[in-house]
């Protein structure tokens, strides 16, 4: 599970800028942010299946991707984190390579994926749930949203209040250059849970109940899971990327920041 606020081109600074939190299993092997390979792709990795859940290119494309919560899963599916990658290597547009994945949705556990071009200004979202239903192609407006565990823009308690928090330290800061870790600290770091009659009823109630704050932390059978990553990923319209990243690595946080310009 991963929940994401982010603006896209209505900010007279940033044309993009993104706050997103990865949960997952502390013990699931992950690198963390940094250049991959031949130096083109920034993001982190998911050493298990190789995948990411944000990651961004030199050229100006920004991926990322949450799961759909759902009470049934296949256990044979195909890696969502793949999707990232696989488009930040295409030469492909956001629209082309969105309808590429329609062809093979169905091969995948339920997912959320943002497809953006910097440069093109253009950015689209996928999704391949509900079941049943037709899988569209949504070009996204100019605005705030989120993106957690449903369809962009879903409704859900944490969401709204994230929206709602994120919208109240715009109009705080007006045309100012965004503190980026007081941000990540108030917003991202909130641990409040939903009230339990406003929960989606999708799984075990008491799941439910232990995911419905922004930051997650719960013990399992399977060890500890919860919000292990915390990103925030900056364009200026200069063209000045930043990629910050709190991460927990051996049950210790840490931080770094990597920046670069849009070639």
């Amino acid at each position: 599970m991963c929940i994401a606020v982010f603006i896209w081109q209505a900010h007279p600074l940033y044309p993009f800028f993104l706050l997103l939190n990865r949960d997952e299993y502390h013990d699931r092997p992950t690198e963390p942010v940094s250049w991959w390979g031949d130096g083109d792709i920034l993001g982190g990795r998911d050493e298990v299946a190789g995948g990411t859940w944000l990651a961004c290119t030199r050229g100006g494309k920004v991926a990322f991707i949450t799961n759909v919560l759902e009470s049934l899963t296949l256990p044979d599916a195909k890696s969502r984190g793949d999707l990232p990658v696989r488009f930040l290597k295409s030469t492909k547009s956001p629209k082309e390579f969105a309808e590429e994945v329609l062809k093979e949705a169905d091969q995948y556990n339920g997912f959320n994926l943002i497809l953006t071009d910097l440069l093109s200004k253009t950015m689209i979202y996928v999704s391949n749930r509900p079941k049943g239903e037709a899988i569209s192609i949504q070009e996204v407006s100019s605005g705030v949203h989120v993106l957690s565990n449903a369809k962009l823009d879903s409704p859900w308690p944490k969401a709204r209040s994230l929206r709602q928090n994120f919208n109240k330290l715009l109009r705080q800061y007006g045309e100012k250059e965004l503190p980026i870790k007081d941000m990540v600290q108030e917003l991202m770091e909130d641990t409040a849970k939903a009230d339990k009659s406003k929960l989606p009823k999708i799984c075990a109630p008491d799941w439910e109940y232990k995911l419905s704050s922004i930051f997650v932390e719960t013990d399992t059978p399977l060890g500890c899971y919860g919000t292990r990553s915390t990103a925030a990923l900056t364009v200026k319209t200069s063209g000045e990327v930043s990629f910050y990243e709190k991460y927990i690595e051996n049950e210790t946080w840490k931080e770094h920041t990597v920046s670069y310009q849009i070639e």
